[in-house]
């Protein structure tokens, strides 16, 4: 698969993923698809347990995709998730099966904070 394509399936897989329209989720993924938080330690393993755990995920969450990156193995997406008036950060990390569709997902939070005091003069800071 091409990276053009890999690009296509994070965007559709994000697409469905807003409009909850599990049919379209589902067809991004290859059956043995594995999921991963590595700061929660959450492993999600195949199709069917990877969309409950979607369905069935708490709030009223959207999402809008930042960017896509890819190269020949998948790709990462950074995205913006909007929960109430709380927006994140989430970064997911890709691969593709020999389909081209997605075989894992490994989904980081990186959260914000505060510089060590003693670094303020080695950059500026944006706001």
């Amino acid at each position: 698969m091409s990276t053009s394509e890999h690009v296509e399936t994070v965007r559709r897989y994000w697409a469905a993923a807003e409009a909850r329209d599990w049919e379209a989720f589902a067809a991004t993924l290859s059956p043995d698809v594995v999921y991963r938080v590595p700061q929660t330690r959450e492993v999600v393993r195949g199709l069917e347990a990877y969309l409950r755990f979607n369905r069935e995920f708490p709030g009223d969450w959207h999402v809008t995709v930042d960017r896509v990156l890819t190269d020949d193995r998948g790709a990462m997406s950074r995205s913006t998730f909007t929960v109430g008036d709380e927006s994140m950060t989430g970064l997911c990390l890709f691969e593709m099966d020999d389909a081209g569709r997605i075989e894992s997902v490994e989904d980081w939070w990186p959260e914000p904070y505060e510089p060590p005091a003693a670094r303020a003069h080695l950059a500026e800071r944006e706001d």
